[in-house]
């Protein structure tokens, strides 16, 4: 096996690099959160309370969560065309774990944002 293969084989087995590093960027978990607090919701709605999104990068992480069955994306044939997202049970179970990450930031904000500053005045 050549060392491509080999760091391939090693990024595609690790959960870190292969699953959470898909949503676990500030747009993606922020969607997640959002879709959850509003259940179905159309493109639109969703930037809209996402007002410094760009529509390319709200469209990009949509099809990432979509394909990872985070997020369901539903067509309706009306004139015009009505597309809504919403959770899937993947998704919904992912909840929890945001909710838990928020709140340790939270708690630890101050004395990351003080170390950050001694680091940087060390520097």
């Amino acid at each position: 096996m050549t060392k491509k293969e080999e760091k391939k084989s090693i990024i595609e087995i690790c959960p870190i690099r292969n699953v959470v590093a898909r949503f676990g960027n500030k747009w993606a978990l922020l969607v997640v959160f959002i879709l959850n607090e509003n259940g179905s919701i159309r493109f639109n709605q969703l930037a809209r309370q996402i007002p410094d999104i760009s529509t390319k990068v709200l469209s990009n992480t949509l099809q990432i969560l979509e394909a990872d069955g985070l997020v369901k994306r539903t067509v309706f044939p009306e004139v015009p065309i009505r597309v809504e997202y919403e959770l899937t049970a993947t998704g919904k179970s992912l909840v929890p774990i945001i909710i838990s990450l928020t709140e340790w930031a939270q708690n630890n904000m101050q004395s990351i944002m003080e170390h950050r500053k001694k680091f940087e005045s060390l520097s």
